[in-house]
This record gives structure tokens, sequence and C-alpha cells, in this order.
């Protein structure tokens, strides 16, 4: 059927299996802020949300590295490179994946919806950034760090410290496995004159980033929990979720890059999961 071959090749687009990165986090945060269940409204429209903007993210970005991808030997199997997808569906679908998201962040309440263009300008200048700076994972993880404040902002619209931490321990924890994902990458990057850290730095060195940067992400989460005065069931899963990223960078070493897929999904997916039961584990069990 057409329609099922177009629904697939737009979700291979933008990766939707990797939404299991930013949702449980989006959700973390609204469980806080409301201190348990914060109801179906909420999670609904929230959910819409972040459904919408990380697709409007994913296909900006398909769409602004066209040409790189052509380029590329291990993207030129992506449905925009092949002609799967047109140019001219992927911006219809970047308008209208960004006109859903400020549609629900408006059902959420007044800030959420003047910050909403913020969100969008921020998730597509990052599709830029590899051509500026070799920080550009940084600021792929601050795109991502935005998911807990968003579900914080969703329930009550202010800022806390709470949310604030896990918007930097979620910045540190992508940027980290963004970098181990650029190592397969750095040759190509170099050649093209692309700003990844491990095309600057040499793959060695933005390994030893990449882990530093998850030992911070272990420091945020816990002080995350402790400034929401939570307790031993989500330092428990806190303390699991940071062993698990050391252990990460064991599977990854820079003349053997063949494990990272496992490392860049399969043990990601599985910490942002985590994390968001170890809030829920605190609220149900010690709350």
């Amino acid at each position: 059927m057409p329609f099922a071959k177009d629904l697939a090749s737009v979700c291979r687009m933008i990766k939707i299996e990797h939404s299991v990165f930013a949702l449980p986090f989006a959700y973390a945060g609204a469980f806080l802020a409301a201190g348990g269940w914060p109801g179906l409204w909420n999670m609904t429209v929230l959910t819409v949300a972040m459904v919408a903007v990380r697709s409007f993210a994913m296909a900006f970005n398909r769409y602004a590295d066209l040409d790189i991808d052509s380029d590329n030997p291990r993207t030129q199997g992506r449905p925009l490179v092949t002609g799967e997808l047109s140019t001219r569906f992927t911006l219809l679908f970047i308008v209208a994946t960004a006109l859903i998201f400020v549609a629900a962040c408006a059902l959420m309440n007044p800030l959420c919806l003047l910050l909403s263009p913020v969100a969008l300008g921020l998730s597509a200048f990052y599709s830029f950034c590899k051509r500026l700076t070799r920080w550009c994972h940084f600021v792929l993880g601050a795109v991502l760090g935005l998911a807990p404040v968003a579900g914080w902002l969703c329930v009550d619209p202010v800022l806390t410290l709470p949310a604030a931490l896990l918007f930097f321990g979620v910045t540190f924890w992508v940027a980290g496995f963004d970098i181990l994902y650029a190592c397969q990458d750095a040759e190509f990057d170099l050649g093209r004159g692309l700003h990844s850290m491990p095309s600057r730095l040499g793959v060695a060195c933005a390994l030893e980033v990449s882990t530093m940067s998850h030992v911070v992400t272990g420091v945020f989460f816990i002080l995350a929990g402790w400034s929401a005065g939570l307790s031993w069931p989500y330092f428990f899963v806190a303390l699991a979720v940071w062993l698990t990223l050391m252990f990460e960078h064991r599977l990854v070493r820079a003349d053997d890059l063949s494990r990272v897929n496992v490392a860049f999904f399969t043990l990601n997916g599985v910490i942002a999961v985590a994390l968001f039961f170890g809030v829920l584990l605190d609220m149900f069990l010690a709350g």
C-alpha cells in the first residue's frame, strides 16, 4: 500500500524509534512538577508536543544536511537521499509539525506558547552547528535537554531548580553519546570541513570528552533528585544509570567502533526509560 510505504519512509526519516531518548525525560519532568500523576490532559498535549517538535527537528536536519548525507556512504540510504521522500514533501512536513507543536503548546499554558518559537529555533539551529563549531554535540544535548523542562512547564509554568538540573543532566548525556556516534564519521567530517569533535580532536580525544560528559551527567542526575526531594529508590536507579554509562565507554575504543550502535541506541534508550522509572518508583514507594 502506498500510504503504508510513505509512512514507513517518514518514520525512517525521523528515526521514530529514537523518541525513547526524549519522551521519558519529558514525562519525568511532568510527574515531578505534579508530585504524581500529571493528569490525562497534560500527558496528552505533552506527548503530542514532544513527538511534533522531535519530528520537526529530525526532518529539518535531514533537509538541511541533504548535500552532506548524499556524499556520506553511511547515510546514502536515507529516504530523502534516495528519493523515497521529496524535498517538497519534507518542507510541508516541517511546516506541519511546527504548527502542531505550537498548537500543543498553546493548549498547555501561555508560557509554553510564548517559548514554543524558541524551542523550534533551537531545534533548527542545531542542524547548522556542525558547520560552525566542534561544540555542536552540546547544542544537540541542549535541544533534548529541554524535554524535562517542557514536561515541568506543561504542568507548572515556573522554572525550578530540579528542572534546570535535569536540563543539564540530559544535555551532557546526549552530548556524550552523540560524540560516540560521530566517531563513525570522523574521517568524512574532516574531509568535508565539518566541525565534530572526533574530526577536530581525533577519535581518542573525543572519546575522553564523551566519558567526562557522562561523568558530569551522573552528578547532575543525582543533584536533580536531591533538589526535587526524592529518596533512595530514585538514587538507586540513578546510580545504576551512572554505572551503565561508564560501562558504555568500555564498549567503544578508538581502534574499534563496531559496537557504537549498541552504546548509542540500546543502552541509551534503556537509560532514559530507567531514569523515568526511578522517578515513578520513588513517588509510589517512598512517597
